[in-house]
């Protein structure tokens, strides 16, 4: 795929990412459903951590310009970059034998997911909580556990409903531009 075909790609998810920004659903004063992930892991998915990282970064920072929640951060923007490197590293198909784009695979987006939650919501987003309002680590720690053991599989049944039929497009889009 040419260079201007990825970032048109990415442009579109980047767009979708800060539409989905927007969009949440309530379970609780501590729990909410979020779409704006599944952006950035396509495009991790897609185009591996380099494309993924920017559509992250970008993602937060249009997101603050289209419907700023408070003050910028840029600790949020780097947490964002990290979610879309780990979404690339993990989730990018690498060629195997004449398989174009290989079908992503349940383990590899648990593994995925894991390491997102541990790393950037349970680890950076706390760090950058306790920056932000001036609180200790444990205490915030503490209060997103939870939000985060309940997240966990609805994430990853996100993330496994999404990413199984843009697998298949992508090998059909991938095998054309190969013809």
């Amino acid at each position: 795929m040419s260079r201007t075909k990825k970032i048109t790609v990415c442009g579109m998810l980047l767009a979708l990412c800060v539409l989905a920004g927007a969009l949440k659903i309530p379970i609780n004063s501590y729990v909410e459903i979020r779409f704006s992930f599944l952006s950035i892991a396509i495009a991790g998915y897609l185009f591996g951590p380099l494309y993924g990282g920017i559509v992250g970064a970008l993602s937060d920072i249009l997101g603050f310009i289209v419907k700023p929640t408070g003050a910028f951060f840029p600790g949020f923007t780097i947490a964002q970059a990290v979610t879309g490197v780990l979404y690339g590293l993990i989730l990018h198909p690498k060629k195997q034998g004449n398989e174009l784009f290989p079908a992503v695979s349940f383990p590899r987006i648990i593994l995925a997911q894991l390491l997102v939650m541990l790393t950037v919501s349970m680890f950076l987003n706390t760090i950058n909580l306790s920056i932000l309002y001036g609180e200790g680590f444990i205490p915030i720690f503490i209060s997103r556990l939870a939000r985060t053991i309940v997240m966990f599989p609805i994430n990853l049944v996100l993330l496994s409903a999404v990413l199984k039929p843009v697998s298949i497009t992508g090998r059909k889009i991938l095998r054309e531009g190969a013809q």
